[in-house]
C-alpha cells in the first residue's frame, strides 16, 4: 500500500498548473454515449474515477482509447449492447448513475446498481429516481438495482426538492434526446454542469439557461459526436491555492478560471492574503497580518464542500479563530480528528467546526478517510513541522492528477513510497 512522507516547512513558490475537472469529465464520459460515431474529448485527467467510468461505459458497449500522456479520450460508440451498469463497477463510484440519462434515452431501459462512493454522508438519488419518473419512466428497486423502463422519455416541467448536481447532469442527458420540452427547476449551477451543457450543445442539444436555477431543453431526434476540451478543475485549483498560503509561499496556479473559485478568492483575501489573478491564473502571497474567517459551504457560487477540509488545514496555522459550517453534507468532518493528531485545537459542534489558530502543527501518522479529507491532510503535512507519513492515499488517486509531481515541483518535499502500511 503506498503511502506519502512529506516533510513540512517549504514554502511553495512558482507556478502548479491545474489539470482538467474531473467532475465536468465523468458525465461528459458518459454522455459520448448519446451520440453514434467517434467523440475526442481533450484534457482529460487521469484518475482512478476517469478510468472507472471508462470501464463502466466500455460494459454497455463503447470502444475507449485513452491517451492518459496526452489527456485525450477517443470514444466510439455504435448500438449500446446492454443496458446495465453492473454492482462490481458502480459500488467503487458514485457517478455511475449518470448512465441512467443516456440509457433511457436511446434505450428506453436502465438496470443500474445502487451507487457508493465517498463515506461523507446520505447522497440519495430519488431526485434523480423522482425526476425520470415525471418524464414517464417506471422505475423499481429490486436486488439492490435500479430498474428504470420508458418507451420514451417525455418532456414536462420537474422541480429538484434540493439542488443536486448530480440529478440536474443526469436529468439534463435524459431531457436532450427525450419527446417536448423539459423544464428543469432548482438546478444546479455549478461549472461542472455548464460544461456538460456546453458539450451537450456542441452536439447538437437545444439547451437554455445553464449556470441558472432553471434550465429548458428542447429534446432533438438525434446528437452528433465531437471534439470537446474538458474545463479546468475549479477543486483542484482551490487546493493548490490553499497549499501555497499554509506555506506562506509565493504560489501562481495557471490553466484555471478564477470566477470557478470566487469564494475562495474572496475568503483568503479577508484573512489578509495578497491574492491577485488574471484571466486564466491566481497568485497569492502572505501578507504581515493573517487572521481567521467564517466560511458556510453552499452550492455553486458559494464556498465549495469540496474545499471545506483542505481551508480547516490553513485556518489551523492562522492566527485567530476560524468557523466552517457545513451544510451540504453531514459526515464531512472526518479529518478533524486527523488534524488534531498533528496539534490543531478543533472543536465540532454538530455541523459547525471551531477552529483556533495560530500554532504550530506537527507530524504525525494520519490516515486519509476520503478524497477531500485526504487533501486536507496533504495540505497540513506541507506546513508541519518534520516528517508526516499519510495513510490509504488512493482516495487521492481519485481527484488529484500527478500531486507529488505538481506539488514537487513548487517546492515540497513529498515522496509517495510504495509498501507502507494500512
Amino acid at each position: 500500500m503506498d503511502i506519502y512522507k512529506i516533510k513540512g516547512g517549504k514554502k511553495l513558490t512558482g507556478e502548479i498548473p491545474v489539470s482538467g475537472a474531473k467532475n465536468a469529465a465523468l458525465p461528459i464520459i458518459v454522455a459520448s454515449l448519446l451520440a453514434e460515431g467517434d467523440t475526442v474529448l481533450k484534457n482529460v485527467p487521469a484518475l482512478v474515477d476517469i478510468k472507472t467510468i471508462i470501464k463502466v461505459i466500455e460494459c454497455l458497449g463503447a470502444i475507449t482509447d485513452f491517451n492518459t500522456d496526452t489527456n485525450t479520450l477517443k470514444i466510439h460508440v455504435n448500438s449500446l449492447k446492454n443496458a446495465e451498469a453492473p454492482y462490481d463497477l458502480v459500488k467503487t463510484m458514485r457517478a455511475s448513475i449518470y448512465v441512467m440519462g443516456p440509457l433511457l434515452a436511446r434505450c428506453g431501459e436502465a438496470d443500474v446498481s445502487l451507487p457508493g462512493g465517498c463515506a461523507i454522508g446520505e447522497r440519495p438519488v430519488d431526485i434523480h429516481l423522482d425526476g425520470f419518473s415525471a418524464m414517464g419512466a417506471s422505475i423499481e428497486i429490486d436486488h439492490g438495482y435500479i430498474k428504470a423502463r420508458t418507451k420514451k422519455l417525455k418532456g414536462t416541467r420537474i422541480f429538484m426538492k434540493k439542488v443536486s448536481v448530480g440529478a440536474t447532469a443526469n436529468l439534463l442527458m435524459g431531457a436532450v434526446l427525450a419527446d417536448g420540452e423539459t423544464i428543469l427547476e432548482n438546478c444546479a449551477m455549478e461549472p461542472d454542469i455548464v460544461d456538460l451543457g456546453n458539450f451537450l450543445i456542441k452536439m447538437g442539444g437545444k439547451i437554455e439557461g445553464l449556470g441558472t436555477e432553471s434550465i429548458r431543453i428542447q429534446g432533438v431526434k438525434k446528437l452528433s459526436p465531437v471534439t470537446y476540451s474538458i474545463m479546468p478543475d475549479r477543486i483542484e485549483a482551490g487546493t493548490y491555492l490553499l497549499a501555497g498560503a499554509v506555506t506562506r509561499g509565493d504560489v501562481t496556479i495557471t490553466k484555471v478560471v478564477p470566477d470557478h473559485i470566487r469564494a475562495l478568492i474572496t475568503t483568503l483575501s479577508d484573512m489578509g492574503f495578497a491574492v491577485t489573478e488574471t484571466k486564466s491564473t491566481v497568485s497569492i502571497a502572505p501578507t504581515k497580518t493573517l487572521t481567521g474567517a467564517s466560511v458556510r459551504t453552499l452550492p455553486f457560487p458559494g464556498f465549495p464542500t469540496d474545499l471545506q477540509a483542505p481551508m480547516m488545514s490553513l485556518m489551523c496555522t492562522v492566527p485567530g479563530i476560524s468557523v466552517i459550517i457545513e451544510t451540504i453534507f453531514e459526515n464531512r468532518y472526518t479529518h478533524a480528528a486527523e488534524l488534531r493528531r498533528m496539534g490543531a485545537d478543533i472543536t465540532i459542534e454538530g455541523n459547525i467546526a471551531i477552529i483556533k489558530g495560530g500554532g504550530k502543527l506537527t507530524s504525525a501518522t494520519v490516515m486519509m478517510s476520503d478524497l477531500r479529507a485526504g487533501a486536507s491532510l496533504v495540505v497540513a503535512a506541507l506546513a508541519a513541522k518534520g516528517e508526516t507519513e499519510i495513510r490509504r492515499i488512493y482516495h487521492s488517486d481519485r481527484g488529484y492528477e500527478k500531486l507529488t509531481e505538481k506539488l514537487s515541483a513548487a517546492g515540497a518535499d513529498i515522496k509517495r513510497v510504495t509498501g507502507g502500511k494500512l
